[in-house]
């Protein structure tokens, strides 16, 4: 690579193809930040607006159980997993979740979930996995 005199321009224009290589400059680059729902935040509030199934990506199949969620904060609609057997049945629509990102690679969704990035944690401020072990009951609203 030439450092000499007239290189200016070519370090100039290396420069500026690895800074890509930098995941804050490419998130605030690209305004990732600005179009995630949950805008930064690691949880949030919604409401539960139905409930529905979605198919699995191929070669699995079967029907994973889902809600859709309005955030509280800025009235966004997302699809949020619901984790658990017989955890569908503990959520009712206009019920208050709290959900969270899945983990995925780069807050994407995991295997075979099609497009379900995040999970639901708490349903009427108790933890899912206290209701479903038993140990306490999902307050009426």
């Amino acid at each position: 690579m030439a450092r000499g005199m007239f290189s200016a321009r070519g370090l100039k224009k290396k420069r500026k193809k690895y800074k890509w290589k930098d995941v804050k400059y490419m998130k605030r680059q690209l305004r990732l930040y600005e179009k995630d729902p949950l805008e930064g935040a690691p949880r949030a509030r919604g409401i539960v607006i139905d409930k529905r199934t979605v198919e699995q990506k191929q070669p699995h199949s079967g029907l994973i159980k889902a809600v859709r969620v309005q955030l509280i904060k800025n009235n966004v609609q997302v699809t949020a997993f619901v984790p658990g057997s017989g955890a569908i049945d503990m959520i009712n629509e206009h019920d208050e979740v709290i959900i969270e990102g899945v983990g995925g690679s780069q807050g994407g969704p995991i295997g075979s979930q099609w497009g379900l990035k995040y999970k639901v944690v708490a349903v009427n401020g108790v933890a899912l996995s206290e209701i479903l072990s038993g140990r306490k009951e999902k307050p009426m609203r």
